[in-house]
């Protein structure tokens, strides 16, 4: 005997969701011309009795079931192109199960409701469309068994019913005939339902075999080569063409072409919108880099945001120029998403194969025009030059100058104001270093702090930067800072820090100095960087994290290190009048400074218009050239003396109003 749960499952959407697809698909089309039979049938119905029983029988209630099917079709036929999704599938199915028994019911009342008007033969015709609509409609819901036994209940069984009641033999035997003929169908339709599913329970077995055959057979080859988010080569396969395509040719006397290509601004993606979003960004770059790529290129993702690109029908440095910037602009349009409207650009390095090249020679070059296009012209492609020779050759004697330099003679300190425009004044300065080699001149600290930390030097810099600072700092007012930078070596190095904490020791005054960490540096070791920091808090300096925005993972960060300060790269600064996404990214970051207790300071502010924007976005500590270019310590002191001067004189004035 079947319990109620039993027959509720028997009358309910199935849990396969095979077997839900498999129906809506079936129903999406059965369906809809199920209620066009039934409205072409309702409407000759109505048309035939017009005259015979009252116009509510015979226009307002046809009319209104009419219009309820109809608007049944139109949502099906708009649905249809999207029930191969599960959720969308069984929701359609859930809905007609419930909007599919009102409307028989509907049709019920209204057959039964008009048996008794007409003559024999309009009597007949009610008994006709009764029947015949409602075989019809069990044969197009044949897929769906709750729905066509249920449809064939509602329908037939008050209608049987009232038939019965006219007390007329022949009444009484088309009854009893419709009633055998419904359960025979019923009972094939019930058969024809079982044998769907059974069909589709099989297809779908099938399928999982094959596919997990199909899956095992290409696991390997994936894991080993191809990039799974994009669907490209990955960096080993990379690595395998780009040597077999010098090989041929250097084999053959031809050349080929090698570019980089690193999108801007990328980690603030997945920090604003979600992994989500920005691996679909990734997705649709591979997608973009493929597309505007000659024939025949090979274009692989190395990681990260970076891809890369060979190709053999490319060499003129005009060509590959054309190139570049045909990918730049193709990556420069929005990335429309469903959730986010996304504006990117990439930065690209190109470089032309050289006889004898290998592998490593030829990467390396692109890579170096990669890193000038990202210095010097972001969101622009680069050909390697002869220019870029030159650099490279320049770096290997910068490398040797700071290997045989007096730091302390050399290497001087400059100050750039930091700005509160709460409070109108200045609350500190950043300490900048610069060298001025006796053999180069004066060398850019954008070249040498890099070297300095490949050669291991870095340390060495940091120590003479901050014995100048702290020198500095005794002659300024109390409520001024100095902020020094420190590297990652200096970090992640038990030595560099004790060396630091002596420096902070013998001065005396390290309530005075901040220290300045960026994320990149902080990843290599988080432990040891929050015990460096530690050590550096204890002694009294604060810690600020620089460049935020800019790393792999800055709210981990702000979470586990024990930071006083957030600084925001000025790469959010440089559009914010007009980009959406760093005007939400500079809100966020000070409302959650807020929340913290912690200060922020904006980096790279150079016009008025950014900083209106800036203070509207709840920014006040500013730092940038438009309150002033680095300075040395005189015109720091000078700075300083003038700012109290005026602050002075308002007091005064103030005070003189006041009395």
């Amino acid at each position: 005997m079947w319990s109620l749960e039993s027959i509720k499952r028997q009358f309910s959407v199935p849990d396969d969701p095979e077997l839900v697809l498999a129906q809506a698909r079936a129903l999406s089309t059965q369906v809809p011309l199920m209620y066009a039979m039934v409205v072409v049938n309702t409407v000759i119905l109505a048309v035939s009795h017009a005259g015979a029983g009252p116009d509510l029988l015979t226009l307002y209630a046809p009319a209104m079931l009419s219009v309820l099917c109809v608007a049944r079709i139109v949502s099906w036929l708009r649905g249809r192109q999207r029930l191969n999704d599960i959720d969308v599938a069984r929701r359609s199915l859930r809905r007609m199960m419930r909007v599919m028994p009102v409307l028989s019911v509907g049709f019920s009342v209204w057959t039964v409701a008009l048996l008794p008007y007409g003559n024999a033969y309009q009597q007949s015709q009610v008994v006709f469309f009764a029947g015949v609509t409602t075989i019809g409609c069990m044969f197009c819901l044949m897929h769906m068994r709750a729905a066509a036994v249920s449809m064939g209940a509602l329908q037939l069984v008050p209608f049987t019913i009232a038939m019965l009641m006219l007390n007329n033999v022949v009444m009484t035997a088309i009854a009893i005939n419709l009633g055998f003929v419904v359960a025979g169908v019923l009972i094939v339709l019930l058969g024809n339902y079982r044998d769907f599913a059974d069909l589709v329970a099989s297809r779908s077995t099938m399928a999982r075999k094959q596919a997990e055959t199909q899956r095992l057979s290409d696991e390997n080859n994936r894991l080993a080569n191809v990039d799974p988010l994009t669907g490209l080569p990955n960096r080993r396969w990379f690595d395998r063409q780009l040597d077999e395509m010098l090989g041929e040719a250097n084999a053959d006397g031809t050349a080929i072409a090698v570019a980089r290509i690193d999108l801007d601004g990328f980690k603030a993606i997945n920090q604003t919108f979600g992994q989500t979003t920005g691996d679909r960004v990734l997705a649709e770059t591979a997608r973009r880099i493929s597309t505007v790529s000659p024939s025949g290129s090979f274009v692989a993702r190395l990681g990260a945001d970076n891809f890369a690109l060979i190709t053999r029908n490319v060499q003129s440095d005009a060509g590959l120029q054309r190139l570049g910037t045909e990918l730049c602009r193709a990556l420069r349009s929005p990335f429309d998403l469903p959730d986010a409207n996304i504006h990117l650009s990439a930065s690209i390095g190109f470089a032309a194969s050289h006889p004898g090249d290998t592998a490593e020679m030829a990467y390396d070059r692109a890579d170096y025009a990669n890193s000038v296009a990202k210095r010097e012209c972001r969101g622009h492609a680069v050909v390697f030059a002869d220019r870029h020779d030159r650099e490279i050759r320049k770096v290997r004697q910068i490398e040797h100058e700071l290997h045989t330099a007096d730091l302390d003679k050399e290497i001087h300190i400059l100050f750039q104001r930091q700005f509160d425009t709460a409070t109108n004044r200045t609350t500190g300065y950043e300490v900048l270093a610069r060298w001025n080699s006796p053999v180069l001149g004066e060398v850019s600290p954008m070249e040498f702090i890099p070297l300095a930390e490949h050669i291991g030097l870095i340390s060495k810099v940091t120590q003479t930067v901050l014995r100048k600072a702290l020198a500095v700092s005794a002659t300024l007012p109390k409520h001024i800072r100095l902020s020094v930078n420190l590297s990652a070596h200096d970090i992640g190095s038990a030595t560099a820090i004790k060396a630091i904490a002596g420096l902070l020791k013998q001065a005396g005054t390290p309530r005075r100095i901040d220290f300045e960490i960026t994320e990149t540096a902080v990843m290599r070791d988080l432990d040891q960087a929050n015990s460096s920091l530690l050590t550096l808090l204890a002694l009294g300096s604060r810690i600020a994290l620089d460049d935020f925005g800019t790393g792999h993972s800055s709210l981990t960060h702000v979470q586990r290190l024990p930071l006083d300060r957030i600084k925001v790269d000025r790469s959010f600064v440089t559009d914010i009048c007009n980009d959406r996404t760093s005007q939400a990214i500079i809100k966020t970051t000070t409302e959650l400074c807020r929340n913290l207790g912690i200060s922020c300071v904006i980096e790279g502010v150079e016009t008025q218009e950014e900083l209106d924007v800036l203070v509207g976005l709840g920014g006040t500590v500013i730092q940038g050239y438009l309150f002033g270019r680095p300075v040395d310590a005189d015109t720091m002191l000078a700075q300083l003396a003038r700012e109290r001067t005026v602050r002075s004189g308002d007091a005064r004035r103030a005070s003189g109003a006041a009395g």
